[in-house]
């Protein structure tokens, strides 16, 4: 049962970014350059906003499993704690589709997944017997924070950054 969860971390992300496709090919207007992320899912602006937030919360069940799997996997306690928060950052990544762009909730939902997940990944990792993923885990939390600090083009580009890292975090569990 571990070997088909260890991947679903790699999975969240491929399926986040196909249904992202998908929906800026029915929204042509969208700019990485100008836009957030969560502008192809609000429904004042984009064509089929249904899309974009359908695959934030697939993407969130892959993202469940995966935390299912660093849970399962843990050598100790810190990575428990890690793989728990990961768990609640996939709740936290399908409310993102709830509660999609132009809503109340939306800004704190969307916060709180990466602010859960990177939290979770440097615990999993700092509680890791391996080097590579314990410091691989520290430097991708120190450049998440990092990322917060840039002033960005735009959300979306921002975005995009700390979902490269997350997607990063997913590999660097995976040997």
């Amino acid at each position: 049962m571990q070997l088909p969860l260890k991947y679903s971390g790699i999975l969240a992300g491929l399926v986040y970014w196909l249904f992202v496709a998908w929906s800026i090919s029915r929204n042509r207007w969208f700019s990485f350059f100008h836009n957030a992320l969560s502008d192809l899912g609000d429904p004042s602006k984009a064509t089929s906003p249904w899309i974009y937030n359908c695959g934030l919360i697939v993407s969130g069940i892959f993202v469940f499993a995966f935390s299912l799997y660093l849970i399962i996997a843990s050598e100790n306690k810190l990575q428990t704690v890690g793989g728990a928060y990961v768990s609640i950052s996939a709740l936290f990544l399908a409310l993102i589709g709830v509660f999609h762009g132009g809503t109340r909730p939306h800004v704190f939902v969307s916060t709180y997944f990466f602010v859960q997940f990177f939290l979770g990944s440097i615990l999993y990792g700092l509680g890791s017997g391996r080097r590579a993923l314990r410091y691989g885990s520290v430097l991708i939390f120190l450049l998440a924070l990092f990322g917060t600090f840039i002033d960005w083009p735009s959300v979306a580009l921002g975005e995009t950054y700390e979902i490269a890292l997350v997607m990063a975090f997913t590999v660097l569990v995976v040997p």
